[in-house]
């Protein structure tokens, strides 16, 4: 039997699906990698640990459930978090970790070009908005501030374009993950000459970029012994996790929009013009060149819970994250809807849409002396979503929004599925027995191998079979409290300044050297050894 396999390299861990050509799960694997936050605004990771752990899951993968019953690999399908940035020598070795979207060092150059005419002209060439999360942003900065590592730059990659490096030996960028760069034209497809020039570079400086539908080129002869798979294995570039999220969960046309709730969030829709915006709130990113995916992004989603659940939460084990979530969800249920009037802002890591705020930070409001952990807990997760909610309705200004889908690890857990439903008084619909990321990725390769005549026709095949129907006692008692809410998000800039300003003026100088050790978490075990290609 043929399948496909999708690879999704996420912000904090990979995910590998095997499909077969009707879209069934076969099998599936995840692994865990870190990302180092060692100051305030900065957030990074190894790339060659993202490596160890694609290549550990996808042998595995297939050693578990594809050899064992003869299945053919015809194609291996990216996908991967938008944003990063990792220079690379002339040989291709990394000069230090990858630089994450969640990375706030920017801002200050962010700033400026936010308020200068060129950051106007920018966005509208390339729909990226102007915020530190952006390369052009962070080329820009590493060229003020680390002017060794630019001079030896041979090479401005994404992460995902450094995994398929690895494996083919090819320099590729798809159009999506290219179009959130802030450096491509998203009307003529091609590097934006004044984005070149502001980052100092030239497009020799970038891999080239190919439709989401190119081959990669086909794996190495070591990998290909190694994973025991045949030379006409097809690798496709794929697109990155949002595009893909959006069409996994059939979200192509008028009225529709999804939800994604993993580390990060975002609410979506595709069509086929961009959302134009003088305050240049949206994101318009490419799936392909006549379809674009636009919306808001948040940084603060599951990644604040996890984070919560780390200082609070109990632990039998120092693996037992989801055991421990699980138990502070359950004494969470028990709060009222509206945490009894506590309220969390949840930017932990700064803020994208709808404030755009590098300098934001979290806060619990309205705290009283009843108020115990199942509270905070409840105000953790519905400050999240609320989050969620402001970047909804900030969409619903340009695009009238019928129907709604969520997925993403948090967003299809019936605990947090019923409190957007809530919020937006609206009916969620999902699928929780597939990963939109991973089903997109399979469309897409389905799509290419001609199994579907174009994507619209493949996503009008999807199918999200489970609805939650809104409570509408329970959203009443949201729009009052997302009213505080939404306030305190903007009369805080002075403040939120002022502290990060504070911050950075008093931290102790950090230890530049990083000697981190490099363990890789696979599906509760750890393991630091690369897997051998021979």
């Amino acid at each position: 039997m043929k399948c496909i396999i999708t690879i999704e390299l996420g912000t904090y861990g990979v995910r590998v699906f095997a499909f077969d050509l009707n879209g069934r799960v076969i099998g599936s694997m995840k692994g865990y990698h870190p990302t180092f936050h060692t100051e305030p605004d900065k957030s990074e990771q190894d790339p060659e640990q993202i490596f160890i752990t694609t290549l550990y899951l996808l042998k595995n993968l297939l050693n578990e459930h594809i050899h064992p019953h003869k299945h053919k690999v015809v194609c291996i399908c990216f996908s991967a978090t938008m944003h990063s940035v990792l220079a690379v020598d002339k040989n291709g070795n990394p000069l230090g970790y990858a630089i994450t979207w969640a990375d706030n060092r920017a801002k200050k150059e962010a700033q400026e070009l936010r308020d200068s005419p060129l950051g106007k002209s920018l966005y509208a060439a390339t729909g990226t908005p102007i915020h530190p999360m952006s390369p052009l942003l962070k080329i820009a900065w590493i060229r003020r501030h680390d002017k060794e590592r630019f001079r030896l730059t041979s090479k401005f990659l994404s992460i995902k374009s450094y995994i398929v490096h690895q494996l083919t030996g090819e320099y590729m960028m798809d159009y999506s993950i290219a179009s959130a760069t802030g450096l491509l034209n998203i009307h003529t497809v091609d590097w934006e000459a004044d984005a070149l020039n502001y980052a100092g570079i030239t497009s020799a400086k970038l891999p080239g970029v190919a439709p989401v539908f190119t081959s990669a080129g086909r794996l190495k002869k070591a990998y290909q012994q190694s994973l025991g798979l045949p030379a006409e294995t097809k690798i496709l570039i794929g697109s990155s996790d949002g595009c893909l999220a959006t069409l996994g969960d059939g979200i192509k046309g008028e009225g529709k929009a999804t939800i994604t709730i993993e580390d990060s969030g975002a609410v979506r829709v595709m069509g086929p013009s961009v959302l134009k915006d003088e305050q240049m709130r949206f994101f318009n990113y490419l799936l392909t060149e006549d379809c674009y995916v636009s919306g808001g992004p948040t940084n603060n989603a599951g990644n604040c819970f996890e984070w919560f659940t780390r200082q609070f939460g109990d632990f039998s084990n120092p693996y037992d994250m989801e055991n421990s979530m699980e138990q502070l969800m359950d004494e969470a249920a028990k709060v009222p809807a509206g945490s009894d009037g506590l309220l969390f802002l949840p930017y932990l890591l700064g803020e994208r849409a709808p404030i755009w705020n590098a300098d934001a930070r979290g806060a619990y409001f309205g705290l009283n002396i009843k108020h115990e952990r199942k509270h905070f807990v409840r105000a953790t997760i519905e400050g999240i979503l609320y989050e969620i909610y402001s970047i909804g309705k900030t969409l619903g200004e340009q695009r009238n929004i019928k129907s709604l889908s969520v997925n993403g690890s948090f967003g299809t857990i019936p605990f947090w599925t019923q409190m957007i439903a809530d919020m937006f008084n609206m009916p969620v619909r999902l699928r929780q027995r597939s990963h939109s990321v991973s089903f997109g990725a399979f469309l897409l390769s389905a799509t290419e191998m001609g199994i579907y005549k174009s994507l619209d026709e493949a996503a009008r095949t999807v199918e999200l079979p489970d609805v939650y129907k809104p409570d509408k006692q329970h959203h009443a008692v949201y729009a009052d409290y997302f009213g505080i809410f939404e306030k305190l998000s903007t009369k805080l800039f002075d403040e939120f300044k002022a502290i990060a300003t504070l911050q950075q003026q008093h931290s102790p100088a950090k230890n530049k050297n990083h000697n981190y050790d490099t363990v890789t978490k696979i599906n509760g075990k750890t393991g630091s050894k690369r897997p051998s290609a021979r």
